[in-house]
């Protein structure tokens, strides 16, 4: 078996900056105990630390970039996780099914995604959606982080500046519009929607999954 290398792991900068806000507002949405899906892990830094700070959980990492999984497997193996936590899944927010393995499956309790939807069109936020209420049991929860506009407007010019730049890198990205989020999910069977403000002007959504309406 050969082990990941300290050089594959990889440092994104915002996530030492905002892995101990969005910490602190897990602490008040996480249970106790079952598996936690991140969508979108990216270097692995903030699934590492939750890990470490939710014992009681399962935190399995996930990313569609075999480089930030290498990188995740890394962290995993420097922090010295790989008894607790599992390697990280190659997973695609728009698989369908998701090749969730049969443990996630069977202890799924949330469905995390930090800064995606708005660094990716918005198809991956609707099949991000589409697959946590697929996936999750009655009661599970969605959690989202990032910013969001509020009644069609940013919520700080520091965000409209950011949007831009998205929005010059690939016409499809873009901060989205939390009142469309909120109805997605609500189609979707997600209620109870909670929205919690963060520092930097972001936001850390979370919603349960109820029991299927007639339509």
């Amino acid at each position: 078996m050969v082990l990941p290398s300290d050089q594959d792991r990889l440092y994104f900068p915002a996530t030492e900056r905002n892995r101990g806000p969005i910490g602190d507002a897990l602490a008040e949405i996480l249970p106790e105990h079952g598996a936690v899906l991140e969508i979108a892990s990216g270097s692995g830094e903030h699934a590492i630390t939750f890990q470490q700070r939710f014992p009681g959980i399962l935190w399995q990492a996930s990313d569609s970039d075999p480089e930030h999984c290498k990188s995740i497997n890394a962290w995993i193996e420097h922090e010295c996780l790989s008894d607790q936590m599992p390697q990280a899944l190659c997973l695609d927010v728009l698989d369908s099914p998701w090749p969730l393995p049969k443990q996630i499956r069977v202890q799924l309790k949330v469905v995390v995604a930090i800064n995606l939807i708005h660094i990716s069109p918005w198809t991956c936020c609707k099949s991000l959606i589409e697959k946590a209420s697929e996936n999750l049991p009655i009661g599970g929860r969605l959690i989202l982080y990032g910013p969001f506009r509020r009644n069609g407007s940013h919520t700080s010019l520091s965000n409209e500046t950011f949007d831009q730049s998205l929005r010059d890198r690939n016409l499809l990205w873009g901060v989205r519009d939390l009142e469309a989020v909120e109805k997605l999910c609500f189609d979707l069977e997600f209620k109870n929607m909670h929205v919690q403000e963060l520092p930097a002007n972001n936001l850390i959504i979370s919603a349960s999954k109820a029991v299927r309406s007639d339509r």
